[in-house]
């Protein structure tokens, strides 16, 4: 079993920053692509950033040159750094990461963690 546990998340002032972590735990034997998604009330969840396993970067347009993904995967950490917030940032923000298991190390499955609340006051 696998699991993701997300940590960082709170409130802050509009211009400001925040660092989410997420670690993941289990029974790994390798992880693929991680990445960072939210969901604000009333919408759909979206792609925030990804990052491979070699560590290239995707980011949705919303947050290029804002937020910065990053992984320690000596950890099988995430890491998503979040600066110049704004209120539209204001979501519940989750982790997903593509893990192959030790009970099968030819399939990938995404796992998610639980969310962790991010608020941006203006």
């Amino acid at each position: 079993q696998v699991q993701l546990v997300e940590s960082g998340g709170g409130l802050v002032q509009a211009g400001g920053s925040l660092r989410l972590s997420c670690a993941a735990s289990g029974s790994i034997f390798r992880i693929d692509a991680m990445g960072w998604y939210r969901q604000a009330p009333g919408r759909q969840r979206e792609s925030v950033a990804d990052i491979t396993s070699g560590g290239d970067p995707t980011y949705a347009d919303s947050v290029k040159g804002r937020f910065t993904i990053s992984r320690e995967n000596a950890k099988n950490t995430v890491y998503l750094q979040m600066n110049s917030m704004k209120p539209e940032d204001t979501a519940v923000y989750y982790c997903a990461a593509d893990v192959a298991s030790h009970g099968n190390m030819y399939i990938y499955r995404t796992h998610w963690g639980q969310g962790t609340q991010v608020t941006v006051s203006s």
